[in-house]
């Protein structure tokens, strides 16, 4: 197990879900999917910001004669000829911008850019100052742009290129697989993970996750927990953020998904912030690679399932050691198509503890779980799952009594969405936590949160803290605009019916949603609870369409 020392303060310890400073916020900040640099910013600016550049110095420069030219060899030899630097990085999900710095004679002359998928550009332009392009890629991936000059003066073309990837990846479901299991063994050293200290997670070349991964999706679970405290997930090399993924009180055996980047090892980092040791496990259902294959499509949450009700499935609970065939592709405005699905999935009323596990159709129940349970609890975790060959998912109850389900659907996975994945620009953020200001989220009621354009979804992870009854929480898309919030026209939106994460008094519950903006660009948080309860929001990235 390897390990490393934490410096925790014991403020940030009892809070169980990472304090970081900031100023109060009467909503939350909106999350900028566009913080990397403008167009009319310059490489060092791109870097500082944390955004990946791409560079190919000016002595990589190629000269050659231009076509027709009559002395090729003088021409192609002269060291007062053009030389070009290339530097470039992502905009966006799809977006890449090119700063093209030209040396050696003043100019006019011509450019010709080839992005590397087939499109080109031409441009005149001086050596006076770089040039800024940009360019919008169909299909996320590898590229090589190759910038060409040519100066009628000297009768030389001068070339370079520069290898780009875009910010977007694309999804590719995996049968659940466990990948860490502190408790056996598997994946690390046998042996809890002390408090204040952490374990790491390989990803790369497990099952078939390719080396090229670039995140992935995890249902990470803490047991066998002799205190409080919470886990911090984050790709290894990188600095630990000042968010949480699991939260965790004695006694408790508690699930969360996770979508996290992976370090350049191909390793994820879990780190446990509290006073005590504990067992993790980690099963992975997914990655996301630069290579074409599926991208994300919100849908409004949707209720497929609820056993109590007979819906999407007979009325009753599911028996304990059974599953419970569920219909997702073709169904809900889910196509036939789809490769996953993301759906939340809620147990309640359960006689005797125990845990469901999500898989596809058509296969044996994995080793996994994606939620854990005691008798008489409700409770909800985010699964993100293939979608079996005939179009279902398997609900396994690993109980041995019953237990009533219910499933609410937010989205799903298909080679149909240009929807990719984008990581946070360095590290997970904290978008907003209610307890800064000391004004929580009042009972039935809602906040907004802003979008940007380009955005299907936000992958966040709530947290519902300090809490004094029961209740839950409802993430759906808003149709006010953000100018009708300003000016004060804003209604309103409906009650959503579908819930996210549930809880009891005393409780402190995270749970990760992919939060989808309405056509207005907004979300809201709706606190279902008949008492107020502090909201922390964390940022893991979104699915952009741009």
């Amino acid at each position: 197990m390897r390990k490393r020392r934490l410096v925790i303060t014991a403020a940030a310890l009892a809070a169980g879900v990472g304090l970081i400073p900031g100023m109060a916020q009467a909503q939350p900040a909106a999350p900028d999917p566009h913080k990397a640099t403008a167009p009319d910013d310059d490489p060092t600016a791109a870097e500082a910001s944390g955004a990946e550049v791409f560079t190919s110095s000016e002595d990589r420069t190629v000269r050659t004669s231009a076509p027709g030219a009559k002395n090729r060899t003088a021409a192609a030899a002269d060291s007062s000829a053009l030389s070009v630097r290339l530097d470039s990085w992502g905009t966006s999900a799809h977006g890449m911008f090119l700063y093209s710095t030209f040396k050696g004679v003043e100019g006019p002359f011509n450019v010709t850019i080839s992005w590397g998928d087939g499109i080109t550009d031409t441009v005149t332009t001086t050596t006076e100052r770089p040039l800024e392009s940009e360019h919008s890629y169909a299909e996320v991936g590898d590229y090589t742009i190759t910038v060409t000059a040519t100066d009628p003066a000297s009768n030389t073309q001068t070339t370079n290129k520069v290898a780009v990837r875009t910010k977007g990846s694309d999804f590719t479901p995996h049968t659940p697989l466990r990948l860490l299991d502190t408790r056996n063994g598997i994946g690390v050293t046998k042996g809890k993970v002390p408090a204040n200290w952490y374990t790491s997670v390989k990803v790369t070349g497990q099952g078939s996750i390719p080396d090229n991964v670039t995140a992935v999706v995890l249902n990470l679970t803490v047991t066998n927990t002799t205190d409080s405290g919470h886990i911090i997930a984050a790709g290894s090399g990188k600095p630990m953020p000042d968010t949480s993924s699991v939260n965790y009180a004695a006694g408790e055996t508690v699930p969360n998904l996770v979508v996290m980047p992976v370090g350049s090892d191909g390793r994820v980092n879990l780190d446990n912030i509290g006073f005590g040791s504990v067992d993790l496990i980690a099963d992975v259902t997914g990655y996301f690679t630069p290579t074409p294959a599926s991208g994300y499509k919100a849908l409004t949450p949707t209720r497929f399932v609820d056993t109590r009700e007979g819906k999407g499935a007979p009325k009753g609970q599911v028996a304990g050691q059974s599953s419970l065939g569920v219909q997702i592709a073709g169904v809900g405005g889910v196509p036939k198509g789809a490769t996953a699905v993301s759906l939340n999935l809620t147990v309640t009323n359960p006689r005797e503890a125990g845990h469901l596990t999500v898989h596809p159709s058509g296969q044996a129940a994995p080793t996994a779980s994606n939620l854990n349970f005691t008798t008489g609890q409700t409770v909800a975790n985010s699964v993100i799952v293939p979608i079996g060959p005939d179009g279902r998912i398997m609900v396994r109850n690993g109980s041995w009594q019953p237990t009533d389900v219910v499933i609410d659907v937010n989205g799903y996975y298909t080679p149909d969405s240009n929807a990719a994945y984008v990581p946070p620009l360095g590290i997970p953020t904290r978008q907003f936590d209610s307890r800064r200001d000391g004004k929580p989220l009042p009972a039935r009621d809602y906040l907004h949160q802003k979008s940007r354009p380009g955005v299907e979804a936000y992958i966040l992870n709530t947290t519902v803290t300090n809490t004094t009854g029961s209740g839950f929480l409802s993430v759906a898309p808003d149709p006010n605009t953000t100018e009708q919030y300003e000016n004060g026209t804003a209604t309103p939106p409906a009650r959503p019916v579908a819930s996210n994460l549930n809880w009891t008094a005393g409780k402190t519950v995270a749970n990760l949603v992919q939060a989808h903006p309405a056509e207005g660009g907004t979300i809201a948080f709706w606190n279902q609870g008949w008492e107020n309860i502090d909201l922390i929001i964390d940022q893991f990235g979104h699915y952009g369409t741009d």
